[in-house]
């Protein structure tokens, strides 16, 4: 099979949302289900899903977080008891409304998101200020029609996600959870996906419905437009009093307890894919990819064969003990060019060719799939630096796409240059200050919305960019996903 045939037919800078659903389907990380708008989430795929589950199962564990799992029917009867949460759900639900041949009394939901569902139950497990604070975190689907404009990972009316839920004695500490787990989120985004983000609130406008405020962390897409990466909510006391979800304090004074909820979904992998892969394919950071190293035995006879495989196992044994996920690709009816191309349309991080003459001269030869560099490395430093050589890859992948996200930003004061600017894509600071109008007419007229108010943006000395008066601060308006 040829290059051509298997390979990205498109380039990422002439047609980006052609690129990026050819990676998606060739790399084999997810294939369209019969259903629209639902995908398939192959093996590669799901183990970068898998990587970021434990990533941050880790992360939860230190904050005293468990894990938990829910059904996905909920009751139309419990979801409306916080009507606005509802409301801003209600054109997206699917509806269950019949069993066999039985109509339904009550209609099920098919989970679009938790909150109604855990506080129900939490509203019977919280009694007393010693079982607080509750901190569970639930690994589920949640379902949202979407059919239009679908795409892999990032619009898909089936999505795998995360949703933590906790509840807390005081204001205080329910918000210092909030900001607790903003961090953990942007650390395994930046340091495990090698994406940088943009933290900070939501505007009224944007926030989550039934939040007190919403804590968000955004990215920039090479093709100019935002993605929302996850989001940490502060909901107060707004759903404590509908559903009950109350606790006797030590003086056996019964409160409405206060809460938190969070999350982040796959589109985390999309977000990856954008960001770092490129003409040929996928580009894996190292710490979430399924295979870090390939290994590609090159021989052309019986003799070489069985001498270049006993070498290729031995270097595998070197990676395996250092816990490094490594493969020998030792395919015969592959030619090594072919082999070449596939792994660097997979996106590995790093492929190790050995053939005769580099054993004759004791070495190997390293090719990086990020930055296209290759180096030789003697037998004798295989096991010393190979860990060193995947984080450097790490990081180099991070610094490039801050470059990126440097580049796309750009600070904005005038209007007519705020439409200008925002036809090049990117992130445009510009002050605000702060009417709802404002803000909805700057959406209607060019399709820009607040993206984020980066933290300590506030009091500004600038004038609206829309209105031309006082700003109160200056979010980032984006076009986004």
């Amino acid at each position: 099979m040829s290059k051509e045939k298997i390979g990205i037919t498109v380039s990422k800078n002439d047609d980006f949302s052609d690129w990026y659903t050819q990676v998606v389907l060739k790399a084999e990380l997810a294939d369209y289900a019969p259903v629209k708008g639902l995908i398939v989430l192959r093996p590669d795929g799901y183990a970068i899903w898998e990587s970021i589950k434990k990533s941050l199962d880790e992360k939860f564990a230190k904050l005293g977080i468990r894990n938990g799992f829910l059904p996905i029917l909920i009751p139309e009867s419990l979801l409306s008891r916080e009507k606005r949460h509802f409301a801003g759900f209600i054109p997206q639900v699917f509806w269950v409304t019949q069993s066999g041949e039985s109509k339904l009394g009550d209609r099920l939901a098919l989970r679009p998101t938790s909150e109604t569902l855990a506080y129900s139950l939490y509203s019977k497990w919280i009694k007393s200020w010693r079982d607080l604070p509750l901190k569970i975190n639930f690994w589920n689907t949640a379902l949202r029609a979407e059919i239009k404009s679908t795409k892999p990972f990032l619009r898909t009316s089936e999505f795998l996600w995360q949703e933590g839920h906790t509840v807390h004695t005081s204001k205080e500490e329910a918000e210092k959870e909030v900001m607790n787990i903003l961090q953990v989120y942007k650390s395994t985004i930046e340091k495990e996906l090698a994406i940088p983000v943009v933290t900070g609130k939501k505007s009224e406008k944007e926030k989550f419905v039934g939040a007190v405020y919403t804590t968000t962390m955004e990215s920039i897409m090479p093709d100019g437009k935002a993605l929302q990466m996850g989001t940490s909510h502060f909901l107060g006391q707004n759903f404590s009093k509908p559903f009950e979800v109350k606790f006797a304090d030590k003086d056996n004074v019964e409160n409405f307890a206060w809460q938190t909820s969070w999350g982040v979904s796959w589109r985390l992998i999309g977000a990856m894919i954008m960001t770092h892969g490129d003409d040929i394919g996928l580009v894996l950071p190292p710490k979430v990819a399924p295979v870090q190293v390939v290994i590609i035995p090159i021989y052309y006879s019986d003799e070489e064969k069985q001498k270049v495989l006993k070498k290729a196992n031995e270097i595998q044994n070197i990676f395996v003990k250092k816990n490094i996920r490594v493969h020998v690709d030792d395919r015969e009816e592959l030619t090594p060019g072919y082999k070449f191309h596939d792994w660097e349309l997979r996106g590995i991080p790093l492929r190790v060719e050995i053939g005769p003459k580099d054993i004759e001269k004791n070495k190997v030869v390293l090719a990086k799939r990020h930055n296209k560099e290759k180096l030789d490395l003697s037998f004798d430093e295989i096991n010393e630096k190979i860990e060193s050589i995947l984080d450097d890859i790490q990081k180099q992948m991070l610094v490039a796409a801050k470059k990126i996200l440097e580049k796309m930003t750009r600070d904005v004061s005038n209007y007519d240059e705020f439409k200008s600017e925002l036809e090049k894509g990117g992130f445009l600071q510009s002050p605000w200050c702060g009417k709802e109008e404002c803000e909805a007419k700057i959406k209607e007229e060019t399709g820009a919305e607040i993206r984020v108010i980066p933290f300590e943006s506030e009091n500004s000395s600038k004038k609206c960019v829309y209105c031309n008066e006082q700003s109160v601060s200056i979010p980032i308006f984006a076009r986004g996903y």
